[in-house]
């Protein structure tokens, strides 16, 4: 079975001479999968290589990460523009988030549709899924009480609402 990635971070530009880049997170997993999962970069999915993350230098922002085998800033530049995917292990909380949710059927557990997922709003507390429902928008957390499961055969997501959630 082939592996699945979850795209992580962008190669947004240099920092040094030595090849180290500095990446912009696309996922609130980023910190935890960029240095414990196997990478990938590319410009799209399904043409990317492995990478191996050798090191990670200062701290916040200022962080910056040095690749195997990108050993000038000239190799480095060649970067720029690319994602870096990390591994998919099953039971992610990184597939609540995945862009490919966007278009999904909102469904509640009795069987109510809610509407379509429209966007996932990474927030400092937790992930927020905007539902349309014709002109009206609901914002449904992403919580592991509220989301119940995801079906990608038949592009649904069941949830048990709260009450007054929508």
């Amino acid at each position: 079975m082939p592996k699945k990635f979850h795209p992580i971070a962008k190669i947004t530009q240099i920092s040094g001479l030595r090849g180290e880049v500095r990446l912009k997170p696309l996922s609130r997993y980023f910190d935890e999968f960029v240095e414990t999962r196997a990478l990938s970069i590319g410009y799209e999915m399904d043409m990317c290589r492995d990478i191996k993350l050798t090191e990670s230098i200062g701290k916040g922002k200022r962080k910056r990460f040095k690749f195997e085998g990108v050993l000038s800033r000239d190799d480095a530049e060649a970067l720029i523009g690319q994602t870096v995917y990390a591994e998919h292990k099953d039971g992610d909380n990184a597939d609540l988030i995945s862009k490919d949710l966007i278009g999904y059927t909102i469904v509640t557990e009795s069987g109510h549709i809610v509407g379509k997922l429209s966007e996932i709003l990474w927030l400092p507390a937790n992930d927020v899924y905007v539902i349309m429902d014709g002109k009206d928008e609901k914002l449904i957390p992403v919580i592991e009480e509220i989301i119940k499961g995801i079906d990608h055969h038949l592009g649904i997501i069941i949830i048990s609402p709260m009450e007054g959630l929508i």
